[in-house]
């Protein structure tokens, strides 16, 4: 005698397969344990809280934030940042902001310290040092030694009794009232207003040093700023061979001919002492074809432009984009004190360059 099946979820007869499908996901949609609402609303729990704690951390600004950035300021070193678990990952990146606002600074891991990095910490530098208990063992077992080599000490803990904070020159108080954590276990609140405290340090030292523009870009040459500060119009131009060039007097043949040679859509067209004395564009054809039936005895004198934009090897590559736009062209003349023509940029070579 055949028993009856066991299996939970049997397959009624005659079920189809598309039904038990259907079943099942409706079963598990009946299982998910959040809705897409709840999510948001955890989600905008989430920065009520951690927007409460970086406006908290206004409160807490004191004589020695002042203290802190003046240490900063002083140093002959460099401000070594330091910090353990999530803690050291906001420690580093307070040490890359630093170090790209003026502030020569670089991470350095507190467990690594106690076993020979302390070899990278002289009695010149400033140590930052991050832990939100204010206790963290690795952090503390350096103060001994940064005691004895005289290294100041700025630390930013969530507990102003802590060791860390009683034994620093200056402490920055960035304590929260909860984390985001509904556990209040998790660092979350606590790190966003740490990251805060190092990017208002940061600015505050960039802003004492007067910190420019042209700064940064030295310090971040492959990225789209470095390109627009730091790249000059010396740096994408051709030159040489590559500028398309046609005496005064040359046949109008002999420019459309340089023109194709080259590719860069003009040619300039110079006197007997290589001085610029104007340029022959793709536009320029069009209108001498709009306004001439018979090219073969025409001139380039007869039908170029005469003078036209210029600008200097030295100039900023981002400088003449902006002269290319203003008058809407796409192509200029670099020349040099005497109006010699040296190269000429291409807007298209600009876009290769990233200086657009």
């Amino acid at each position: 005698m055949t028993e009856p099946s066991s299996t939970p979820h049997a397959t009624a007869p005659g079920a189809s397969a598309s039904s038990q499908t259907a079943a099942s996901q409706s079963v598990a949609a009946d299982e998910t344990p959040a809705s897409q609402a709840d999510f948001r609303a955890s989600a905008r729990r989430t920065f009520a809280i951690e927007e409460a704690a970086i406006a908290a951390l206004e409160s807490h600004l004191d004589d020695d934030f002042d203290r802190a950035c003046q240490l900063m300021l002083a140093t002959k070193g460099r401000v070594i940042v330091t910090g353990m678990g999530k803690s050291g990952h906001v420690a580093s990146k307070i040490a890359a902001t630093l170090a790209s606002t003026g502030t020569p600074a670089f991470f350095v891991h507190p467990g690594e310290a106690s076993h020979g990095d302390l070899g990278m910490i002289t009695p010149a530098d400033v140590v930052l040092a991050l832990s939100n208990s204010g206790e963290t063992a690795e952090v503390t077992a350096l103060l001994p030694l940064l005691k004895r080599m005289g290294t100041p000490l700025v630390s930013m803990t969530g507990k102003p009794g802590s060791t860390l904070a009683r034994d620093a020159e200056a402490h920055l108080d960035t304590s929260v009232a909860q984390e985001a954590c509904p556990l209040n276990l998790a660092p979350t609140a606590s790190t966003t207003a740490a990251l805060v405290m190092g990017d208002a340090l940061a600015v505050a030292l960039l802003e004492a040093r007067g910190f420019t523009a042209e700064e940064f870009a030295l310090s971040h040459p492959g990225g789209s700023l470095g390109r627009r500060l730091l790249l000059r119009v010396q740096d994408v131009m051709h030159h040489g061979d590559a500028l398309p060039r046609v005496a005064l007097g040359s046949p109008l043949r002999d420019a459309l001919l340089e023109i194709t040679r080259q590719g860069m859509g003009f040619t300039c067209v110079i006197d007997d002492d290589d001085h610029l004395v104007g340029v022959y564009t793709d536009g320029d054809l069009r209108r001498t074809l709009d306004q001439h039936g018979d090219l073969r005895a025409l001139k380039v004198d007869d039908v170029m432009t005469r003078g036209g934009k210029t600008v200097r090897a030295s100039m900023l590559a981002a400088e003449a984009v902006r002269i290319m736009e203003e008058n809407r062209i796409s192509v200029l003349v670099v020349c040099d004190e005497d109006e010699h023509p040296i190269g000429a940029i291409h807007m298209h070579g600009l876009l290769a360059s990233g200086v657009i």
